[in-house]
């Protein structure tokens, strides 16, 4: 593969693709993200300016039931709209699978097989240029046959190695079947490259497991011959030495070699049980017992760790063209766009110093699905890419902005990159005091959280600062110094502003008055905000609708009967009007693991005094802090606008969230009395994106984290005859719980 050398690497994209079987159950990402079901899709891809992307044209979804049949109906589609959109195609045929139900990893037919499909496709589709047969044979081998993640779930070095030796001998074969058609086709071969540390004294382990990951290319190149280290240990585990012989002597060398890099692909092998994290179960070879550990989280030499040292080594070995072809971070968008600045950055810098990098790959660029877990449970674990899926339509992210500003200038910038990412700082290692040289001071532009005396703003700034977010937390009330909005912004300089001023839910004279305040105060900093170009965030409240059957959507006109409701309504259209880029977020009740000032703590703390308690029949979407705060900075970081509805996905009536939540914390949930009145129902939904997590999900975290529970249940084993109400930090006054009155 000829290539002029350009001035920067190129930007390719990818789509996660994986078909993979787990026991008897199938899992293809192309349907659980959506994207098998949106041919619109190639147009977002090329709207981002991205002209290669790597493509499935998986053998288990054309010829599913039997080899001799093949049905090609969705591929062509697709395949015809990238070509008209001008967009070269790196076509996959096998991607973390095992081949379809009629052969497997360790079928000795599965490179005859496998080069069948590809010769189907050539034919096919003639004008396809470039191809990926099997996408990381050797972590695919490792996760299907050594640790039994994946099909055929297996657990020895002996059937790793068949499935590993089988996989290259695919992937040859295939090359061999595609450039029978087109002799100029390229082999893009990808693999996950990382290196292992270790302490000294598992040294031994960690030099066997760095000279296998790099068996994929070394067989691939022919060097796998009678000096190779791993050539006498691949005869022990069953392989044939004239199968060896034979790839060695007809080698099908890359064109490009494909690096994908994760932060958990460098490892540390630690053996001192003092120094595993809280929880960790440990492994080992039989010969010692150890952890095997991120290595971004021991301290280790910098340089040693990350794309750069990988993509050095890789160069230093090969020779070859290397292109990236899997750059993907499942974090918070902060985190997702500091790692594709790190990895661009560190592909540039080799690129000016003569290695031959080709590419740096967008990967998943609608996101991947339950990757958290490496597919084999399915929780709805959705990590976003370049588009976020959870909407009608996929809704272009920071991350997809970024990719387009690459393809463009070649550069992209955020305030969010003026902080380096999780695992460049301290609080990355599993050792709390270990610290490392501060980075070289930078200005820093900040986002500015006013009027966030309450639970909201205590929960924005938390997360800000477990994201890295360089935040300024200002808790008085812009409604007390007006005049002084310029100047607030001109002294900060921050990039974004949250109003995080509560509307809550009293209704009195002094509570409307402070209301009508901060409603103000809010309207008056969105312009504030709009002549210094600043992005701009305030809170709303599900009272804007009246009670009605039915969870009430973005785009249902406020019908609010309160003077509270109509008062938020006004001042959604003011802040609207003066900032029209700003961001305006309705939310329902809010409860969160940190305090006990909210709904849901007031209630436990009562029912932990034996006190009973009557609740109104409402019908609500709560939102849990955690999860409002980083949705909150996601869609700031996207650059979204206008009103969203963020909530937990589902509704709940009052009362039964209590009893469940008292139930779960072991207290009594008897004494919780729903109001026989008619039901109020407030429960909102959206029609732009569904971002938080589940209702279900969240009070399942909050149990968990929840440190008022934690401390519950701390007494309760402690003292397990104790009565509840006496280690309570603080019993409320009635007057503290204006939604309950006690039952007659």
């Amino acid at each position: 593969m000829t290539k002029a050398r350009s001035n920067r690497p190129e930007v390719w994209g990818g789509v996660e693709c994986t078909v993979a079987r787990i026991r008897n159950r199938w899992r293809d990402q192309l349907a659980e993200t959506g994207h098998r079901d949106r041919p619109d899709d190639i147009a977002e891809i090329a709207a981002l300016g991205i002209r290669t992307l790597r493509y499935p044209v998986l053998w288990e979804s054309v010829s599913p039931e039997t080899p001799g049949r093949a049905d090609f109906s969705w591929h062509d589609d697709r395949m015809r709209r990238l070509r008209d959109a001008g967009i070269r195609p790196v076509v996959g045929l096998v991607h973390h699978g095992s081949g379809p139900h009629y052969t497997n990893l360790l079928d000795p037919a599965f490179p005859d097989l496998l080069a069948r499909h590809a010769a189907r496709v050539a034919e096919r589709y003639p004008w396809v240029d470039a191809y990926t047969p099997v996408n990381e044979p050797l972590t695919t081998a490792r996760f299907s046959a050594l640790y039994g993640h994946w099909y055929p779930h297996r657990r020895n070095v002996r059937d790793f190695a068949q499935a590993l030796v089988n996989q290259c001998r695919a992937t040859a074969a295939a090359m061999k079947a595609v450039r029978r058609v087109n002799p100029q086709a390229a082999l893009i071969q990808t693999e996950d490259l990382g290196r292992t540390f270790s302490t000294p004294l598992l040294g031994y382990q960690a030099d066997y497991e760095n000279e296998r990951r790099w068996l994929t290319f070394d067989l691939l190149t022919g060097r796998v011959g009678p000096d190779h280290p791993w050539f006498e240990q691949l005869l022990e585990h069953g392989i044939e030495r004239g199968t060896l012989l034979a790839m060695r002597d007809q080698p099908c060398p890359p064109d490009v070699i494909g690096i994908n890099h994760y932060l958990t692909s460098d490892r540390f092998l630690e053996h001192r049980r003092g120094r595993w994290p809280a929880g960790h179960r440990g492994g080992g070879n039989g010969r010692h017992r150890y952890a095997d550990l991120e290595a971004v989280r021991v301290p280790l030499p910098p340089g040693s760790t990350g794309a750069e040292a990988r993509l050095r080594e890789t160069w230093d070995r090969y020779r070859l063209p290397i292109a990236i072809t899997e750059a993907h971070h499942g974090c918070s968008r902060d985190e997702q766009l500091r790692w594709l600045h790190e990895v661009w950055t560190a592909a540039n810098t080799l690129h000016g110093e003569g290695v031959d990098i080709r590419a740096v790959t967008v990967w998943a660029l609608f996101g991947t699905m339950d990757w958290s877990s490496l597919l084999t449970r399915r929780d709805g674990c959705y990590e976003p890419g370049a588009f976020d899926v959870r909407s009608p339509r996929p809704r272009r992210t920071a991350l997809g902005r970024a990719a387009q500003a690459l393809v463009r200038d070649g550069r992209f910038d955020h305030p969010v990159l003026d902080t380096k990412g999780w695992w460049l700082r301290d609080e990355r290692f599993y050792q709390p005091s270990v610290t490392v040289p501060a980075p070289e001071a930078r200005r820093r532009r900040p986002v500015l959280i006013v009027g966030g005396a309450g639970g909201l703003g205590r929960a924005l700034a938390r997360i800000a600062d477990h994201r890295g977010l360089e935040h300024v937390h200002a808790e008085r009330s812009v409604a007390d110094v007006p005049a002084a909005l310029d100047g607030l912004l001109a002294g900060h300089e921050p990039w974004a502003v949250i109003h995080a001023a509560e509307y809550g839910t009293e209704t009195g004279p002094e509570a409307m008055q402070r209301r009508s305040r901060e409603a103000d105060a809010a309207v008056a900093l969105a312009a504030a905000c709009s002549r210094a170009d600043i992005a701009f965030a305030a809170y709303s409240t599900d009272q804007v609708f009246a009670s009605r059957a039915g969870p009430r959507p973005e785009g249902d006109a406020p019908d609010a009967a309160g003077s509270g409701g109509t008062l938020a309504a006004q001042a959604e259209r003011a802040i609207l009007e003066g900032h029209h880029d700003a961001l305006v977020i309705r939310t329902g009740p809010t409860f969160g693991p940190w305090d006990n000032g909210d709904i849901l703590a007031r209630a436990l703390l009562r029912l932990a005094s034996d006190l009973p308690i009557r609740i109104a029949d409402a019908l609500e979407s709560p939102a849990y802090l955690p999860d409002l705060a980083h949705a909150t900075f996601d869609l700031l970081i996207d650059g979204d606008r206008g009103i969203w509805h963020l909530v937990n996905d589902g509704a709940v009536r009052r009362a039964d969230l209590i009893r469940s939540v008292a139930r779960a914390a072991g207290l009594d949930a008897s004494l919780v009395d729903a109001d026989g009145g008619p039901t109020v129902a407030t429960a909102l939904t959206s029609e732009r994106g569904r971002v938080m997590p589940t209702l279900d999900s969240a009070i399942a975290r909050y149990l968990r984290d929840c440190e008022f529970i934690r401390h519950l249940r701390e007494v309760a084993e402690a003292t397990p005859r104790a009565a509840p109400a006496k280690a309570m930090p603080r019993r409320p006054a009635d007057s503290a719980l204006p939604e309950w009155s006690a039952p007659k």
